[in-house]
């Protein structure tokens, strides 16, 4: 852990302090992926990490305020995922290579991240504009990404200038979000996961290079 960690009324918290907050999050991240959102008590928490609830209001004012600590590190790591698209190249064997990557890279994050992902959706749809805010921060990552990649796909002349590519891009991000939010859903319709990825690969490299991928 880096950098001073403070307490709800702005004292630095000590090596212990540090830890014993550490272990609250880690707690509540671990309820909230078998409980609903809305069911997860400070008491409940508390007693989980084996503390008290007024040791849990010294660092936190509420589960929600938790529960954003816990959003704002997941959007730090979805930050990364940018590079698996920043740089890459979208041109013959090595755009399916990037495509399939950016694929497994997003499914896997998304995956990992499955609780605290389903707050911070829900927390968006109903107009907090905090979570809105986590939520945007790590799609962001990577349309930025992929617009650029196409803006230069253009400048080659590899894409029609008439394609928009924020629009191309976010549609792109928008379908990966969707999809790897629904990953286990799709077992229901007798896709497994290895099938899953190739199909939404090849739907990305033919959303960026407007082709299917070499043989």
């Amino acid at each position: 852990m880096t950098g001073q960690v403070r307490t709800v009324d702005g004292r630095v918290a000590g090596r212990r302090g540090q830890a014993t907050r550490q272990k609250l999050l880690d707690c509540l991240g671990e309820m909230l992926s078998t409980s609903p959102y809305r069911d997860v008590k400070v008491i409940d928490v508390a007693r989980k990490a084996g503390t008290s609830p007024a040791t849990f209001y010294q660092y936190f004012p509420d589960v929600e305020g938790a529960v954003l600590e816990i959003a704002e590190d997941m959007a730090k790591e979805g930050a990364a995922l940018t590079g698996l698209v920043a740089g890459r190249s979208w041109v013959g064997k090595a755009a399916w290579q990037t495509a399939e990557e950016l694929v497994d890279g997003f499914l896997d994050f998304w995956r990992r991240n499955d609780a605290i992902l389903r707050v911070v959706d829900l927390g968006a749809a109903e107009g907090d504009k905090r979570f809105y805010k986590i939520r945007m921060k790590i799609l962001n990552s990577v349309t930025n990404s992929l617009t650029d990649a196409v803006k230069e796909l253009q400048a080659k002349g590899r894409v029609d200038k008439d394609i928009n590519p924020a629009a191309v891009s976010g549609s792109l991000v928008a379908m990966l979000a969707a999809v790897a939010s629904h990953q286990k859903g799709f077992t229901t319709w007798g896709v497994k996961q290895a099938e899953l990825r190739p199909n939404l690969a090849l739907l990305v490299h033919l959303g960026i290079t407007g082709k299917k991928p070499p043989k």
